[in-house]
């Protein structure tokens, strides 16, 4: 994966004179860090064969919640971040024990998940923007002197703590256990339903934890923030090896298939080419994820370990 992402550097540096420079870095850097915590946990989810189409307006929902808290209650922000926090994991943990505890597939608990955040979202701001100003900026601007944020530094010790709980505890091995054959697991007398529902309930603190990151980044709170992100979420996690079937991923991965998408986008855009062009470019991209994902899985149908 680090191999793509520096060519794909190396291309748009031949096709860019811009591109090559620590400003386009640093750009990038705290553009994607609601993307990547949201991905880091999209994986853990996708590992146990599960999906979660509701992360952007769960986002969105814990973004206007923010913005309402400090604006409206004037609490402070780390007061407000801590509530935005407890709907997220409220919201995922949700997600799981419905879709584990009744039996009913992931991806229509959270479709039906996102419409309701996403109305909740309205409601809890009367589809306005709330604008916050400087009380949240300092968490997703520049450090100086460094060129990136916190939020950026804080996106990479979630993908840290990700990667070395999938393969270094025991919670990890369940989970890639659970995605490679859950029948299994009930066999050897484990229950899997606890792993399960704290997977989703994780991915939603972290949805909350983008939505901070976003909010803080805009400076305001919008009800129609993380429109489409869970479509980039699960883009990242299959461009960066983790099978839709379940059961193989890397958190390490995921975080090159952030990169390799927001650098895909980015360099699109230095070259001049149009939105539907980058649409087709990055769809592309994803696709052929996929099926090299299925033509993998065709040539070691028994190998279920995480890469």
């Amino acid at each position: 994966m680090l191999v793509i992402w520096l060519g794909l550097v190396l291309l748009f540096g031949m096709l860019s004179h811009n591109f090559l420079s620590a400003r386009t870095f640093a750009a990038l850097a705290n553009r994607i860090p609601a993307l990547v915590v949201i991905a880091a946990g999209m994986t853990l989810v996708l590992i146990i064969g599960g999906i979660d189409l509701s992360v952007g307006s769960v986002l969105g929902l814990c973004g206007s919640v923010l913005g309402v808290a400090m604006m409206d209650y004037h609490l402070s922000f780390w007061a407000a971040t801590m509530i935005c926090l407890g709907i997220g994991l409220a919201a995922g943990a949700l997600n799981g024990a419905i879709s584990v505890c009744l039996g009913i597939p992931s991806f229509i608990v959270t479709l039906g998940m996102l419409e309701v955040a996403r109305g909740l979202a309205y409601l809890t701001t009367h589809s306005q923007t709330k604008y916050i100003g400087g009380e949240v900026e300092g968490l997703s601007g520049p450090i100086h002197g460094v060129g990136v944020s916190p939020a950026f530094f804080i996106s990479l010790l979630v993908i840290v703590a990700g990667q070395v709980a999938l393969t270094r505890t025991v919670f990890g091995r369940y989970l890639i256990a659970i995605g490679s054959n859950e029948s299994a697991v009930r066999l050897a007398g484990i229950n899997p339903k606890p792993a399960k529902i704290a997977v989703f309930a994780l991915l939603g603190l972290l949805s909350g934890l983008g939505g901070v990151f976003y909010t803080s980044r805009l400076g305001s709170s919008d009800p129609n923030a993380g429109v489409g992100l869970e479509l980039s979420a699960i883009a990242a996690v299959v461009v960066g090896g983790t099978s839709l079937m379940g059961g193989r991923g890397s958190v390490v991965n995921t975080f090159f298939g952030v990169l390799i998408i927001a650098t895909l986008e980015a360099g699109l855009a230095q070259v001049g080419a149009t939105e539907p062009a980058k649409r087709v470019f990055t769809g592309g991209v994803i696709v052929a994820a996929v099926i090299l994902d299925a033509w993998r899985r065709h040539l070691h149908p028994a190998n279920r370990s995480p890469v």
